[in-house]
């Protein structure tokens, strides 16, 4: 494995240990409201990447981002979309949906599949339609077990991948973008603390607070970094460990009841999943093929 794959497998890693073990953290703060914690987020989030675009001299990036009607209102739904999502993490954190939570993260990426092909028209694969079949199926038992559908799962998974849809028409870095996002969002958060937020809390908990906009800013820099320098059948399999880790978390350490229903359910999504991978993985060992041998090719005629 040469040095440029390496560092960036590592970035990866080290992004999705964050987002998996960021539980334990929102669990120190479940006795301040969900709503307050966004805010702060958003607020400390863009403290520290402005911070960062003014250190690398792109501050000017911002500015620029925000021209044309089109394009601010794709990065103000953007921002809703993931400040949405932020929420519903905190919320299942807060409230003991955390197993659920983790759930969600897990048929993210099924989910954005199957929107790719509703809305963008892109052609699924058999193992793919069998994966969204299996993570379909799979979900249906669970909400028929437990007696309820598990919307929260429904939530993160859905916004998380229009997020996701939306970013595809937004032509800026993912830096510059989720800075002008929680730009956006800003005034509504200092709204929310200016006329609803506690003031009374311990200088622990406003440690806590303020450490959410590096716990934000952190992971993001490690994954644009490991985006440039992983392949995507790689990324697919890594970024497992994300829901992976939430779910040890939620289970061990939170104390959530895993029930015999979780027991079938992560199952059958753990091969879904892997069905999916693995036409991720061939895809983009096709891919790879492809371009080696137009390279050969391209050496020969020469």
């Amino acid at each position: 494995m040469n040095p440029t794959a390496l560092r960036g497998i590592l970035a990866l890693l080290g992004c999705c240990t964050v987002w998996g073990l960021s539980a334990l953290y929102y669990d120190q703060l479940s006795d301040v409201p969900p709503l307050e914690v966004l805010c702060h987020r958003s607020l400390w989030s863009l403290l520290f990447f402005g911070t960062l675009l003014t250190v690398q001299g792109r501050a000017g990036e911002i500015r620029e981002a925000l021209t044309g009607r089109r394009q601010i209102a794709l990065i103000l739904i953007a921002a809703l979309l993931i400040s949405g999502n932020w929420f519903g993490f905190i919320y299942s954190v807060a409230n003991g949906y955390a197993v659920e939570a983790s759930l969600g993260y897990y048929i993210f990426p099924l989910v954005a599949v199957m929107l790719g092909a509703l809305v963008l028209g892109e052609r699924l694969g058999r193992l793919q339609v069998a994966a969204i079949a299996l993570a379909t199926l799979a979900v249906t038992v669970l909400g028929v077990g437990l007696g309820v559908a598990p919307w929260i799962a429904f939530w993160l998974a859905g916004t998380f991948s229009l997020y996701g849809l939306i970013k595809k028409q937004i032509a800026l870095g993912p830096v510059v973008s989720v800075t002008v996002e929680v730009l956006l969002i800003a005034p509504f958060a200092l709204g929310y603390l200016w006329f609803f937020g506690q003031n009374d809390h311990s200088v622990g908990v406003w440690a806590l607070l303020a450490f959410s906009g590096i716990l934000t800013g952190v992971p993001l820099f490690l994954f644009s970094f490991a985006a440039k320098r992983v392949t995507m059948g790689t990324f697919g399999v890594v970024q497992y460990l994300n829901p992976t880790l939430q779910f040890v978390v939620a289970g061990w350490f939170l104390g959530e009841p895993v029930t015999l229903w979780h027991g079938i359910a992560f199952p059958m999504i753990w091969v879904a999943l892997a069905l999916y991978s693995y036409a991720v993985f061939s895809r983009d060992r096709a891919s790879r093929k492809m371009v080696s041998s137009a390279g050969t090719s391209g050496t020969i005629d020469t």
